[in-house]
């Protein structure tokens, strides 16, 4: 997704190495609180994971994130959506977002 965000070489989880935080994975669709005054524009889902593009071109993920699929620079999991900061940062702007099963693409403008 970004600089330092980790490459899957293999399609296969490994027994015993999940994270210790609980993340809830719902195979069913939940209400989901974003701030007011965000107006969504995009969104994605992958296989355990969720991003959203807003009207002003924001991107914010959440859910399991052991590969560095949402973007936060780590490989920590979140149960709340968070921006993906790395892109103002940038002077970018989000216009696109797919999540793929493991990886998110964003297609962004200067």
């Amino acid at each position: 997704l970004f600089p330092g965000a980790a490459e899957v070489a293999s399609c296969q989880e490994q027994p015993g190495a999940e994270e210790a935080a609980f993340i809830s994975i719902q195979a069913f669709p939940a209400l989901l609180d974003l701030p007011q005054q965000l107006e969504v524009s995009r969104v994605s889902c992958g296989s355990r994971h969720t991003a959203v593009v807003t009207s002003i071109g924001e991107l914010y993920t959440w859910g399991w994130g052991k590969y560095g699929q949402l973007g936060h620079g780590d490989n920590a999991s979140s149960d709340q959506p968070r921006p993906v900061k790395y892109l103002a940062a940038e002077g970018l702007r989000a216009e696109e977002v797919v999540c793929g099963p493991w990886t998110t693409y964003v297609c962004v403008l200067e």
